[in-house]
């Protein structure tokens, strides 16, 4: 199940996170994963994974497990490498092992201090808050960004983490419209203004954290998980399905692609099953009934500033 961006390019519904997965481990999961069904895979330069992800690609295609165009892949252009933008893309298709991008997204709209392409850590000033370059516009960003389609390198282009604002000024200085906007989205932080706005002008969402982050964003952010509510647990009884696929098939009713991070195998295959059951259309209002405005994935812990305040 896909859906087709404004690029005219597919995506599939439903892809892995690769967040907070290192080593072997990775390679293992990407493995796995392909071989569920898997077709999409999310990933970032900041996730520090890229070779690793690369190394598994690389062996899933040697070994005629699936092909290139099977595939689709996304990373990120990390905030200190807005000023470089072709040399941070390619390098990450060289630690990807990739001769082009499925998608590639601005990661956060916001530039920071440029620490050498390939270096992704979040470099602070003597106040302790985030070193944000006030020289690089989000419009010479994006303009960046469209020359990569250009040159082949990248099939689609997109952003994450923008508001409504930050978003229709994209669409307005774009001479490529972004296909896609990346954005935590779950029951507990529905965001559907921001998802209908979105939808209404062409730019597919995907959502980011769309089990509410679980176990890891109650590690980093001591956030609280949606997949405890009682309405979950209650839909979760009726159509014999956990939790968690009840939210995965909740985002996917909404025309939102969705991308779990898990790093077990058990996970992976659960997370997948999601096609063969449909919630009501009552069931899909309880659950927006639940909504808490709740972001659980907040790096303004560690950047020292609250970008979304």
């Amino acid at each position: 199940m896909a859906i087709t961006l404004n690029s005219g390019f597919k995506m599939p519904i439903i892809g892995l996170g690769v967040w907070r997965i290192q080593g072997q481990e990775i390679k293992d999961l990407v493995l796995n994963s392909i071989k569920l069904g898997y077709r999409h895979f999310d990933c970032a330069a900041d996730y520090k994974n890229e070779p690793e992800v690369g190394e598994a690609l690389k062996e899933a295609f040697d070994s005629g497990l699936v092909k290139r165009e099977d595939l689709f892949i996304t990373t990120k252009l990390w905030n200190s490498d807005h000023g470089h933008v072709l040399e941070a893309c390619k390098d990450s298709l060289k630690k990807l092992q990739l001769d082009y991008l499925d998608l590639y997204l601005v990661h956060f709209p916001v530039a920071t201090r440029h620490t050498g392409v390939g270096t992704t850590d979040s470099v602070k000033g003597e106040d302790g808050v985030l070193d944000i370059d006030t020289t690089i516009s989000l419009e010479t960003t994006w303009h960046a960004m469209e020359g990569l389609v250009s040159s082949g390198l990248v099939r689609s282009i997109g952003i994450s983490n923008y508001d409504i604002f930050l978003t229709r000024d994209c669409l307005a200085y774009s001479k490529i419209k972004p296909a896609v906007n990346q954005i935590e989205t779950h029951p507990y932080f529905q965001r559907d203004n921001l998802v209908k706005f979105c939808q209404k002008h062409g730019v597919s969402v995907t959502a980011h954290a769309p089990l509410g982050g679980a176990a890891t964003n109650t590690e980093w952010f001591g956030s609280v998980s949606c997949l405890d509510d009682q309405v979950l647990k209650g839909l979760s009884a009726k159509y014999k399905k956990t939790t968690a696929q009840i939210a995965l098939r909740w985002g996917i009713q909404r025309n939102t692609v969705v991308i779990p991070k898990t790093s077990k195998l058990e996970r992976l295959k659960e997370n997948f099953d999601v096609f063969d059951f449909e919630l009501s259309k009552e069931d899909m209002e309880l659950i927006g009934s639940i909504d808490k405005k709740y972001r659980t994935n907040t790096p303004g812990i560690f950047w020292g500033i609250d970008l979304y305040a």
